[in-house]
């Protein structure tokens, strides 16, 4: 099921040139840009990817992870094949590196209309465009969330925050959230660890901010790459500058695709990166990956009082009144 793509330019000889991702692809006839899931047609870009979804599940929003955004709710989360990145730590690197490494792309048809009526029947608060990354779907993402709007349902999106200004100019209306990758504070990482620059996730997330998009941050802390406490003042600075009530979520490492001689992220280094978070200035600081510890709940960021119990996923205590503290009446910054 191929759809003209949004967002390109036709430039001469039949190349087109790609605007929704900040690489802005330059895409000559029969090729395809570097998520694998575009292609220049003789002119015209098509995605390769519409309504072929390859994962659809209702999901806590936890697990986005989205900590401040209907706590307690389902999120019912899709995902088609493809990525703008190629991280070497990709949890699902099998469906977002698929175009790329075994030249296929795999799914079910799925039309817009069709995910919205699964999300209410499945009792989901909201939609979340997650799993690979959601930039390379964005024109069924678009479509689906316009439906889902008119519905009741939120979108969120979980992403590496690389698209281009004109995209998220177009999708802010229909966004409500988005939790967003800031995956190191170097632009050395991510180029070697990513294919990718950090400039333009910073720029993304700014814009996002500006946009009225509510933003939660994840930091996955990969041991001897990312995690010396320069670079988390670095990180913590950065989001403090989007605003203290941004939350960051710092997330355990386990070994896997390509760095699988890497070891886990010591509980401690997960802690020592919560506390430079937090001595920046950060209300809110997760620590993630780590099932039963304190650094799952959300306190009041004025009187310390346990508003939102985690362990994992799941939550075990919500003590709000409405949004607000019960004990000193501060409201809890978010999406209730």
């Amino acid at each position: 099921m191929v759809h003209e793509a949004l967002l390109y330019e036709k430039e001469d000889e039949q190349n087109v040139r790609c605007g929704l991702c900040a690489h802005r692809c330059r895409i000559a006839p029969g090729a395809r840009g570097v998520c694998g899931v575009r292609e220049n047609r003789a002119g015209v870009l098509f995605s390769l990817v519409y309504g072929t979804i390859l994962a659809e599940n209702p999901d806590p929003i936890e697990k986005k992870p989205l900590f401040h955004v209907l706590p307690g709710s389902r999120s019912f989360s899709i995902a088609t094949a493809g990525c703008n990145f190629r991280c070497d730590f990709c949890q699902n690197h099998d469906i977002s590196q698929m175009p790329r490494e075994e030249g296929r792309i795999a799914g079910r048809k799925r039309t817009p209309q069709e995910i919205v009526e699964l999300a209410l029947r499945s009792g989901s608060r909201s939609i979340a465009y997650t799993y690979t990354e959601p930039t390379v779907y964005f024109e069924f993402a678009y479509d689906t969330a316009g439906i889902a709007r008119e519905k009741g349902l939120a979108n969120v999106f979980v992403t590496n925050g690389y698209m281009t200004g004109e995209m998220l100019e177009l999708l802010a209306p229909r966004l409500n959230a988005a939790n967003v990758d800031l995956k190191a504070f170097s632009d050395d990482f991510y180029r070697k660890r990513c294919g990718a620059r950090l400039q333009p996730v910073l720029e993304g997330l700014r814009k996002m901010k500006n946009l009225g998009i509510w933003i939660e941050v994840t930091t996955l802390l990969v041991p001897g790459h990312n995690d010396t406490d320069e670079e988390l003042r670095q990180i913590a600075g950065f989001i403090l500058s989007l605003g203290a009530e941004t939350p960051w979520h710092i997330s355990r490492f386990h070994p896997q695709y390509l760095m699988t001689e890497t070891p886990p992220t010591p509980a401690a280094s997960i802690h020592r990166a919560v506390r430079i978070g937090k001595s920046t200035g950060l209300k809110y600081v997760y620590s993630g990956n780590l099932p039963g510890d304190a650094g799952e709940n959300t306190l009041c960021a004025r009187c310390g009082h346990l508003l939102i119990g985690r362990c994992g996923f799941f939550i075990e205590r919500l003590d709000l009144r409405g949004s607000t503290c019960p004990q000193c009446g501060t409201p809890l910054d978010g999406i209730f």
